[in-house]
């Protein structure tokens, strides 16, 4: 049992780790892309998205209208930034901090969804973007750990 355990672990191991990245770069930067689609139309940033800044997302340091337009350029970056992989680290460094933001002052009870998030963000912090990203064209190889 102990042998095809670790036959199955050598196995696993082989995944590159391009392919990881990869998904924990595209699947949190849907989530945020899709929601700062929600805050904007043609005309700008919409009525109710200053709203809920100013009545459900209000924070204790930041007057709402400038945390609405923080977060949702933010929002409309940062994910585009990492699922192509450019400037990889600091894109999921915002959004790590954007999380723990929304965890501790807006959702506290969305844990297990902001967990996730941040999760993946620290797995592309610690490992980098893989080679299927901008900043291997740009950066070059990164150093491996």
């Amino acid at each position: 049992m102990i042998s095809q355990l670790r036959r199955l672990d050598a196995l696993l191991s082989q995944m590159p780790w391009d392919i990881a990245a990869l998904a924990l770069r595209l699947c949190p930067a849907w989530a945020f892309f899709a929601s700062g689609l929600t805050k904007v139309d043609a005309t700008g940033i919409k009525d109710s998205t200053w709203f809920l800044f100013e009545h459900e997302y209000a924070l204790p340091l930041i007057p709402s209208a400038l945390a609405a337009v923080m977060a949702t350029c933010a929002e409309l970056t940062l994910p585009i930034l990492l699922a192509l992989g450019f400037a990889t680290r600091l894109s999921a460094l915002g959004l790590l901090m954007m999380t723990l933001v929304i965890q501790t002052f807006v959702y506290p009870g969305a844990w297990p969804t902001h967990g996730l998030w941040a999760a993946a963000f620290l797995g592309i912090i610690a490992g980098g973007p893989g080679r299927l990203s901008v900043d291997r064209i740009v950066l070059g190889p990164q150093p491996s750990k």
